[in-house]
């Protein structure tokens, strides 16, 4: 079997006008930007429409990557401001933004802490990727406020940076490092009962202040 062929490698050569190129590229990453975009919206329609979207902006703006970041992040940085853009559609034009929605408010001090809290194993990024957990992590997702959720996703569960992250989502990294955390503990309290083990589990005592 012949070594795959590097995405830097195609690029230049998508570039270079090698349609098929970019068809490679397309095929390689066309699972992960739907799945991506799917997680995001929770409508299948939506998320083929963004899937195109995404390798037809690509395609049409190939020229200006640079490759300061690598291929696929750039592709999903440009699949979450297409699905953005659903999302606000959907909320209607009077809706705050979601990048803009509680930046200036939210802070460590009014991060919850959850009633229960069990000893994981594995992050809830690893569990994402686990084939017999992944209907659980995924329902429970979809109960996360969409702010904490889409953050989850672009840094846990695709490995963007905190800076990508911050950068694809027009946040600041401070405010991306506290929805992160957010998600995290809803996450975890979620999933305590079904996956943590019961001996560890402690319930927080709740303080009145």
């Amino acid at each position: 079997m012949a070594p795959e062929t590097a995405d830097d490698e195609l690029v230049v050569r998508a570039k270079a006008g090698e349609l098929f190129a970019f068809e490679s590229l397309a095929n390689r990453y066309e699972k992960r930007v739907y799945s991506l975009a799917l997680r995001m919206l929770r409508h299948e329609q939506d998320a083929e429409d963004v899937t195109q979207q995404t390798f037809l902006s690509a395609l049409e703006h190939l020229d200006g990557f640079r490759g300061e970041a690598g291929f696929a992040t750039w592709l999903l940085r440009i699949a979450t401001h297409a699905a953005l853009k659903v999302i606000r559609k959907r909320d209607g034009l009077d809706t705050v933004s979601l990048e803009a929605a509680t930046e200036s408010t939210e802070s460590d001090e009014s991060i919850p802490h959850p009633e229960y809290i069990a000893d994981w194993s594995q992050s809830p990024g690893e569990l994402v990727a686990r084939n017999e957990t992944r209907s659980l992590i995924e329902e429970a997702l979809a109960q996360l406020d969409e702010k904490h959720r889409i953050v989850f996703l672009l840094r846990d569960v695709e490995g963007l940076s905190v800076t990508e992250t911050a950068t694809a989502l027009g946040l600041s990294e401070a405010n991306v490092k506290v929805r992160l955390l957010r998600a995290r503990l809803q996450l975890r309290e979620r999933l305590t009962t079904t996956l943590g083990d019961p001996a560890s589990r402690i319930k927080q005592a709740h303080h009145h202040g």
